[in-house]
């Protein structure tokens, strides 16, 4: 998935501003220039689209986290590299917001997605594992529609 598409979808579902985007950034430690973060929620046809990387999506989510749920008591190796595929940005979103095996399988509801409970586990598993499954750019796309949805109704 683009992964300015993510952030474009969490800042509409949270109504986050600019400013907003830009703390929750620097939540993870990483300061982003006003400008950059414009650059990456710009439409791709706009001359000042920028195209956010890996890294600054992990860090946006590691904020949202700390900005949703706030500081873990838990050790982390931070300087440990790791690839953000599609299910580590659902494994950092279902971190994010709380939600439990029962919200996810109401958020694949609202988007009509009829998803089995091996399926679904399937995602969060490790990638050694041997039941592990990719999360296709469509579901993430439908998962990311479904929380907006989710979240409008839990409100």
């Amino acid at each position: 998935m683009i992964r300015n598409s993510v952030l474009q979808k969490i800042k509409e579902i949270e109504n986050f501003s600019n400013e907003q985007m830009q703390e929750i950034f620097t939540l993870a430690g990483k300061q982003i220039p006003l400008s950059r973060i414009e650059g990456y929620l710009a439409s791709h046809e706009s001359n000042n689209y920028l195209a956010c990387g890996a890294e600054a999506l992990g860090h946006f989510l590691d904020g949202l986290i700390l900005y949703k749920r706030g500081p873990s008591d838990k050790k982390t190796d931070n300087n440990k590299p790791i690839q953000l595929t599609n299910n580590l940005i659902l494994k950092k979103l279902r971190v994010a917001y709380n939600l439990k095996e029962s919200d996810l399988y109401a958020i694949f509801q609202t988007v009509d997605i009829d998803i089995t409970k091996s399926e679904l586990s399937a995602l969060f598993r490790k990638e050694e594992h041997r039941k592990f499954r990719y999360c296709p750019d469509v579901i993430l796309t439908l998962f990311l529609e479904g929380l907006q949805n989710y979240l409008k109704t839990r409100q």
